[in-house]
């Protein structure tokens, strides 16, 4: 098949429905060969602010986030931080940095549904800490907000998916929204700009290694 060939396929393959539509290079890209042509396409142009959102079951959707927050504050942004599973009281290495960057910090759940003696509680702590959240978003005092975990909300319905794409969507302008969590909803994965799916290869857990410090939190 002919570098014309492929353009033709890519083509005919735009009206393909939830289906990713394959890129020129990612046809073309052979892992051995070494790139000698420009993959960008022609027309970029920047945007005010941007949705990303890390989803999937590998290891690193948080740590990829926090990525993202080291070179907001490094670029003097104001950095805003709110945790929905993760309690506050398992002081991980994110929040020790974060909050020594200068980073608002909010821990605002439970820890696992597993080890919860009232799920009700639960329930009622995740719908405050989104009505937080929300807030956050409109107030437009932060370029980088980062809502990790929020998808388990979504998913377990303890939450409104509407309510959380509405915020998300009619934010300021200047305003960058990065989600992270498990089975992002459709309607998520639609509006955002950017989104990768961690896929698990191998994972120490599996063997029975513990979390460790440093690593995993």
């Amino acid at each position: 098949m002919d570098r014309n060939h492929l353009l033709l396929v890519l083509v005919e393959n735009q009206g393909s429905v939830r289906a990713p539509v394959p890129t020129l290079r990612s046809v073309l890209d052979d892992p051995a060969v070494v790139p000698t042509e420009d993959p960008r396409p022609d027309g970029l142009h920047g945007a005010p602010s941007l949705v990303v959102v890390y989803t999937g079951h590998g290891k690193g959707k948080s740590s990829a986030a926090f990525g993202t927050m080291v070179r907001g504050v490094a670029r003097g942004w104001r950095v805003g931080v709110v945790q929905f599973v993760k309690s506050g009281d398992w002081r991980v290495g994110e929040e020790k940095i974060g909050r020594q960057l200068g980073v608002d910090w909010m821990a605002v759940g439970d820890g696992f549904t597993w080890d919860s003696a009232n799920l009700d509680h639960d329930i009622a702590l995740a719908r405050e800490g989104w009505a937080k959240a929300a807030a956050l978003i409109a107030a437009g005092e932060h370029q980088l907000l980062i809502f990790d975990e929020l998808t388990y909300l979504c998913s377990w319905g303890w939450i409104d998916v509407a309510d959380v794409v509405a915020a998300i969507r009619d934010r300021p302008d200047h305003v960058n929204v990065l989600v992270t969590g498990r089975d992002a909803p459709d309607e998520l994965v639609e509006l955002a700009d950017t989104v990768t799916e961690m896929r698990p290869v191998k994972h120490a857990y599996d063997r029975g290694i513990r979390a460790m410090r440093g690593i995993d939190y």
